[in-house]
């Protein structure tokens, strides 16, 4: 079987798409899969099974990058074309079967509606696959010892980022004697770019407690340290996404963007928001790349409320 998955340019996005994708494989494990989708998300496929191919979709002109896409898989004769991002130039390949994701239901959860496209009566969780590189290096970053909590204090915007000063002080109560995980380790998770943003952060941790991966890992290879991990929080990110497909407890802080679409997947997995709606927060004349926080209507007792009730969740569910 020869496939092709077109997905998203956001790492997000991409992740969220991968259990459709874990899906057709666990089905035809014969598969030879071509995966198309933006720079950020490529490295998320590198260790898909029967990968054969990933096409980088970096953005051109007019629209070109289509073209390209056109030009590099017009050759082949597809048994199925699995198109998530609804771009015209794949009804005009040669193939057995196209499926791409319905414009209806855009109120929906994006995870959801992707189920939809191969008309699945459950929703597939994420799934991502890692090589043992990724495994030996999360070892030596997050080495046994004791408990760890994530910590996700980045996002591709300000706006929807929490002040490092509520972080600092929600890590201090889950990691106190009587938190959540006592005495914990505290691994902090970011792109290079995103080092500026973290760096209050990070410094105010104990160098003890402190294990410092922002911008030191590839995705896959902070999918495992995740895993490593007791408890994840942190804002809504493809960060997010990525720990709540490695199986950590995720929670995931929410302002100015909608958790009824982005929630994290998975019966491990929690939200808490602002107090201000959604629909009340912006201010007049917003514009994401400028905006400072526009979460600080979100309390640390709301965050630490929330963090406290997955625990309990989880560790019931385990029970």
């Amino acid at each position: 079987m020869k496939l092709l998955f077109v997905t998203s340019t956001r790492v997000g996005d991409a992740i969220l798409s991968t259990g459709l994708l874990h899906r057709v494989i666990e089905n035809n494990r014969d598969a030879k899969i071509t995966v198309a989708c933006g720079p950020a998300a490529a490295p998320l496929f590198e260790a898909v099974p029967g990968l054969e191919r990933i096409i980088v979709l970096d953005k051109m002109l007019w629209s070109l990058h289509w073209l390209r896409l056109w030009l590099l898989c017009v050759p082949r004769f597809w048994d199925l074309v699995i198109d998530l991002r609804n771009a015209p130039v794949t009804y005009l390949l040669a193939r057995r079967q196209r499926r791409g994701m319905s414009r209806k239901g855009s109120d929906q959860r994006r995870v959801e509606r992707m189920t939809r496209v191969l008309d699945l009566e459950q929703t597939p969780a994420p799934k991502l696959w890692i090589a043992d590189k990724h495994v030996d290096y999360a070892r030596a970053a997050i080495a046994d010892g004791g408990p760890v909590l994530a910590v996700g204090p980045t996002a591709n915007w300000r706006a929807k980022t929490w002040r490092p000063e509520y972080f600092a002080a929600l890590i201090e109560r889950l990691t106190a004697a009587d938190g959540i995980l006592p005495g914990a380790r505290v691994a902090v998770f970011g792109r290079d770019d995103e080092r500026p943003m973290a760096l209050r952060l990070i410094s105010g941790i104990p160098m003890e407690r402190r294990i410092d991966l922002v911008g030191k890992l590839d995705l896959l290879t902070a999918y495992a340290c995740l895993a490593r991990c007791g408890f994840y929080v942190g804002n809504d990110s493809g960060l997010m996404h990525l720990a709540a497909a490695s199986g950590v407890p995720t929670l995931g802080l929410f302002g100015p963007t909608q958790e009824s679409l982005y929630a994290p997947w998975g019966t491990h997995t929690g939200i808490v928001r602002t107090k201000v709606p959604y629909a009340e927060l912006f201010p007049e004349e917003f514009d994401h790349r400028t905006s400072e926080s526009l979460m600080d209507s979100l309390t640390v007792d709301m965050a630490e409320t929330g963090a406290r009730d997955l625990w309990r969740r989880c560790r019931d569910a385990a029970e």
